[in-house]
């Protein structure tokens, strides 16, 4: 039964991980106007902390102690109050023990959210404390309405006091703070220190903006003040995994690379109490390691999709197209040939396609030769040309183009009909393909020119390696003409950082019309933001025909003189672009890849499911439950134990039945919650009446079997979870921060909203609600003691001489561990003596 209560448990904290981890977009408005949007979880850490992890992880004990109050005609049990003690104390003690002892030597683990520590370790403290004086001091005997109202009222106390503690509000605000972003997505990380100047911020949520100078929502909501968020250091850490294994792999491909990258991530990735509970459950149900799981499942994935190649739309069409769509000539050319193809179809077909020039800032008759007429592919022919004539004249003119059409594309096949007389059957497998439509651009010879870059903005990739601009010559292209550029930093740095300085003159020869520049693009493979710099055109210079003749003065000829005439009514000159700005963005295939590590790096991903199907598949499927701390890092999994098999078999019925509750993609989530707590309610009650036979059995008391049996059964998840998140994480929080807040939590919910439904019950009756303050009461003392001695050990353990509260030098890691398993066992048997009468209670 413990075993199917962790099963239908695991799926409860999948579906809490999943309703935990939505997010929503924001927008950030600069000061200089410009819009960023970003994403952020919904829910805050510490709120989804104490609420719906804290509840998942104590759901049996809570709904434990709720059904057998509803189960017992409303009067009070011993075993459902004595269960969440016991449970508090196995949490406190045995599970804190244990983690301190599994850190290995000379490592700690030390507390993050230490504010929000002492408020849940003060709160679990209190809500013991304040469980002994509603049993002993208030009304003894006897809970009031109110009693039990207040304590369940106390767990949103208990919510906003963390939530205050953890945001730095109302006594807080007055601390100046900064923020940044975390490595983990919609994590913010503040810090205190003196206030930057003054940055008016605005944030855009839900279609509203809000201002950081006065609107608290931007400081609560968004998680940030004064400073926008940058998710750009989660994608360099990314990054950098992926250039260090690509380094230390040269041989693997990219997709192995991934999969490598992908547990790597996964693995270093900061992991909430849900997951680490999952993970625990999965593994000690046969159903393997999850995270290698995963990220082989995503890498097997990743090989089945093909590069999928370009083609026609219908394979057997044969398709008849410019190749290219654009051509330039001179003036005086004489003739420009146009290129026509045809792709696919039969080759062995005959195809004619009609073509015609329009006119377009070009006019036939003065620039070019109107020309129409029929061009016939014959069998095994893919290329035709198309000749037009250009006009030459000596007028300046801009530059001008015309259009060229092809049309009416036939499929040509000689046959005999009845009579015998010859036919062409015109077959409709054929069509024009794009560009169906050609520009032809006449470049003016008459002006030496205009020089300017074809684009004001370029983006390049960083991988490019060599970047190639070109400066093209416009309204004309006589003489020779030299243009001076050079490189200029912006945001990206030269000298061999980002980009090699570049420097140099163009020289165009006589009809010459286009130049190219190029610059080296430097690739570090290290994931950055989009940096620029620029490339400026100088003023161009007219090289006359003495200058190439090592400045020799020679007489001209009566050509060269016409020539020099014409030259110097038509100077060179700069034309709009000037000035080119080049935005060196990340390398499209590394970005691509680390877009995709971003994507499958989401923890909801790796415990959740999407389908029914997919259950099932877990459900019958054995695998191995490698520790993530060993030293393979190929994430791939080994096979099964024996130990595996043996589990395997027997929870597959549990795992069979609760394969049926519904995927944790449905209704993002909340379907999975609904149907995991109910059956959580109906097999806690059984548990109820099976412990309580049990007892009979063994003749022990509800009592002593709640606090040794039921609480141990309850808590075996918990404890593999805390000590995989004390190996794993590199703080604290996940294995012994929720310990705390979970306890605080048990007695808030298990026992303020069972006694609050009684004590109404029996008000209604006109009776009161009776609980026997003996055994309840003294447990509740001696764990309160208790656990004032651990949380002061705790403390303590963070001096420097230790370092943090897990871990540390060994012959102190020792003698905590040996103290707190010594403060569970005097704490069962002295509960256990008074129980039975041997030690007097209350």
């Amino acid at each position: 039964m413990f075993l199917g209560v962790s099963i239908i448990a695991d799926r409860f904290m999948a579906s809490i991980e999943v309703i935990t981890s939505q997010e929503r977009q924001i927008t950030i408005k600069k000061p200089n106007g410009e819009k960023i949007t970003t994403t952020v979880r919904i829910w805050n850490e510490t709120v989804s902390n104490l609420t719906l992890m804290a509840l998942g992880s104590s759901a049996p004990e809570i709904l434990l102690g709720v059904v057998e109050v509803c189960g017992h005609n409303f009067d009070a049990g011993e075993l459902g109050p004595n269960t969440i003690v016991g449970s508090a104390a196995f949490n406190m003690f045995v599970i804190i023990g244990l983690c301190v002892s599994v850190i290995p030597d000379g490592e700690i683990r030390r507390v993050k959210h230490l504010r929000v520590f002492f408020v849940t370790a003060a709160w679990s403290v209190f809500a013991y404390t304040w469980l002994y004086l509603i049993l002993a001091v208030s009304s003894p005997g006897i809970v009031e309405i109110w009693e039990g109202l207040l304590t369940l009222f106390f767990f949103p106390i208990c919510v906003g006091f963390a939530y205050v503690a953890d945001r730095r509000l109302l006594f807080y605000k007055y601390v100046y703070k900064r923020y940044r972003a975390g490595k983990q997505k919609g994590m913010i990380i503040e810090t205190e220190g003196e206030p930057d100047p003054p940055t008016k911020v605005d944030v855009e949520m839900d279609g509203k903006m809000h201002n950081s100078h006065g609107d608290e929502f931007v400081v609560r909501e968004a998680g940030f003040e004064e400073k926008e968020m940058d998710e750009e250091e989660a994608y360099r850490e990314k990054a950098r995994i992926l250039k260090e294994l690509k380094q230390k792999y040269p041989e693997k491909e990219t997709e192995q690379l991934m999969e490598l990258a992908n547990y790597q991530v996964l693995a270093q990735q900061q992991k909430s109490r849900a997951f680490y509970r999952c993970q625990a459950t999965r593994i000690l149900t046969g159903a393997g390691n999850i995270l290698k799981k995963h990220a082989a499942d995503q890498a097997k994935r990743a090989n089945n999709y093909g590069i999928c190649s370009e083609v026609s739309a219908n394979d057997f069409s044969a398709k008849v197209f410019f190749d290219p769509g654009a051509y330039q000539c001179l003036e005086n050319c004489g003739s420009v040939a146009l290129n026509v193809v045809r792709r696919g179809g039969d080759l062995t077909s005959t195809v004619s396609v009609d073509y015609r020039t329009e006119d377009g800032t070009a006019n036939a008759g003065s620039d070019y030769q109107f020309t129409e007429g029929r061009v016939v592919f014959q069998p095994g022919e893919t290329e035709k040309e198309i000749h037009i004539n250009i006009i030459d004249d000596d007028i300046f003119e801009e530059d001008e183009h015309f259009l060229v059409h092809l049309s009416n594309v036939k499929v040509i096949s000689d046959g005999i009909d009845a009579n015998g007389r010859d036919v062409n059957h015109v077959d409709t497998l054929a069509g024009l393909g794009l560009p169906c439509t050609a520009t032809v651009t006449i470049f003016d010879d008459d002006h030496a020119g205009i020089f300017t870059f074809e684009e004001p903005v370029v983006t390049v990739s960083e991988s490019i390696g060599v970047m190639e601009v070109k400066v093209v010559r416009t309204a004309g292209a006589r003489g020779v003409v030299v243009v001076p550029y050079k490189t200029m930093e912006g945001t990206a740095k030269g000298g061999g950082e980002d980009f090699e300085d570049t420097h140099g003159v163009l020289e165009f020869d006589n009809d010459e019309v286009f130049k190219t520049i190029c610059v080296n693009i430097i690739d570090d493979e290290v994931y950055e933001k989009n940096k620029n710099f620029f490339l400026e055109l100088g003023d161009p210079q007219l090289l006359e025909m003495t200058e190439k003749k090592d400045g020799k003065e020679e007489p001209l000829t009566k050509k060269e003189e016409e020539e020099r005439r014409i030259a110097e009514l038509g100077r060179p000159m700069l034309g709009e672009h000037v000035k080119m700005e080049v935005i060196i963005e990340e390398s499209y295939e590394f970005k691509s890849t680390v877009d995709k590590l971003i994507k499958k790096t989401n923890l909801a991903l790796v415990i959740g499911t999407n389908s029914w199907r997919e259950q099932f598949m877990e459900a019958i499927t054995v695998s191995s439950g490698n520790d993530d701390d060993d030293e393979d890092e190929s994430a791939e999994e080994k096979l099964p134990s024996c130990f595996h098999y043996v589990m395997h078999f027997l929870t597959v019925f549990w795992k069979l039945l609760f394969a049926f509750v519904p995927p944790t993609d449905y209704w993002n989530g909340w379907a999975c919650f609904v149907v995991s707590i109910s059956v959580i309610g109906m097999l806690t009650a059984v548990i109820g009446d099976l412990a309580s036979h049990f007892g009979c059995t063994v003749g022990l008391k509800d009592s002593v079997t709640a606090v040794v049996f039921v609480a141990l059964g309850t808590s075996v998840p918990d404890t593999f979870a805390s000590k995989v998140a004390a190996i794993q994480d590199q703080y604290a929080d996940a294995s012994i921060g929720n310990v705390t807040g979970s306890n605080a939590v048990n007695v808030f919910l298990g026992i303020g909203l069972a006694w609050s439904i009684a004590a109404i019950y029996h008000q209604s009756k006109g009776d009161k609600f009776r609980v026997d303050p003996g055994t309840l009461a003294f447990s509740v003392t001696l764990f309160t003691i208790f656990a004032f001695i651990c949380i002061a050990v705790l403390i303590y353990r963070r001096r420097p001489e230790i370092g943090g509260e897990l871990g540390g030098p060994r012959i102190p890691k020792i003698l905590t561990s040996c103290l707190f398993f010594s403060l569970w066992l005097m704490y069962i048997v002295f509960s256990s003596l008074e129980a039975y009468c041997h030690v007097k209670g209350f």
